[in-house]
């Protein structure tokens, strides 16, 4: 039997990250499991009430999928990533909007002052309609591709998200960006994650997924590895061991330690207290990516 995590276990952990910033991405599907997303909610607080300053980027991918199907609208995507027609945004913008109340009310319900936000929300998360690209498709095919009302991220401004933080709440941010001309724009919530990490420069950036964490081979569960570096990344991905929503993730773990964010960490969120473990013991149960090698101390990083 597992030893359970123990508050002295946690204490080198607690004095490290104190006063650091977090953001954690959560999938929509997890959203979407009401037990699933009380529990996240219990960790969240429970990293809040430690000093840990908080902010939450929440998907929708599933939630969409079921609106735009009972609309008669089309589902495509390509290389992991949604093809977004003009209705099927409108229908991300009423769908966001419900799970974002969903999880600042979870929030609420741990004793915790929630803002429910979206990128378009002062003009926090600029982007630019993504221009048709050349994508090869996780059979290696290679083809041009219209993504429609899909923002590639240009700048994120904190100004809103440091209010929101000083205040002692927690921001929830759905995917949505706005261009210059304030046209509303669906971003990639790992995307949108990783960027607004690098902005807040954020101690940690943790995707909570249905995914353990990353799979040296897809079609071996236990094939988890606890720690990577963006070398060995590099490698997996030129071997073909991404494969559809775990391509983006990839990429956002990329960027955001390329910007600056120490460590990147994709875990389960459907496992009980996942958060807290991942955070406050030295093994942890998702995958730790660091830049290289030598930035995995067997210390909590300060």
């Amino acid at each position: 039997m597992e030893r359970p995590l123990l508050l002295l276990d946690a204490v080198p952990y607690l004095r490290a990250y104190a006063d650091q910033t977090f953001v954690i991405k959560l999938g929509g599907d997890l959203v979407g499991q009401p037990a699933v997303l009380q529990t996240v909610a219990r960790d969240v607080a429970v990293l809040h009430r430690v000093g840990i300053s908080v902010v939450v980027v929440h998907g929708g991918g599933p939630q969409l999928d079921a609106m735009t199907e009972r609309l008669g609208l089309s589902v495509e995507r390509v290389a992991g990533r949604r093809i977004t027609s003009p209705e099927v945004l409108g229908a991300a913008k009423m769908v966001f909007q419900q799970l974002s109340l969903e999880l600042v009310t979870a929030l609420l319900g741990q004793g915790e002052r929630a803002v429910g936000l979206s990128g378009v929300d002062g003009r926090t998360v600029r982007a630019v309609r993504r221009p048709e690209v050349q994508v090869s498709d996780d059979d290696g095919t290679r083809r041009n591709v219209d993504f429609g009302q899909v923002g590639d991220v240009v700048g994120v401004d904190v100004g809103v998200l440091r209010g929101v933080l000083a205040s002692g709440s927690i921001p929830v941010i759905s995917p949505l960006g706005v261009d210059d001309k304030g046209s509303v724009l669906n971003v990639n919530a790992d995307t949108m994650a990783a960027e607004i990490a690098v902005a807040l420069g954020a101690a940690k950036l943790l995707l909570l997924t249905r995914a353990p964490g990353i799979l040296a081979d897809l079609d071996n569960p236990g094939s988890l590895l606890h720690w990577a570096d963006l070398e060995q990344l590099a490698a997996l991905e030129k071997r073909g061991s991404f494969k559809a929503g775990m391509r983006p993730k990839v990429t956002a773990v990329r960027r955001a330690l390329v910007g600056g964010v120490a460590r990147v960490h994709v875990l389960d969120g459907r496992r009980d207290g996942a958060l807290l473990e991942e955070v406050f013991t030295t093994d942890g149960c998702g995958t730790l990516v660091v830049s290289h090698a030598s930035d995995t101390p067997a210390e909590p990083l300060a």
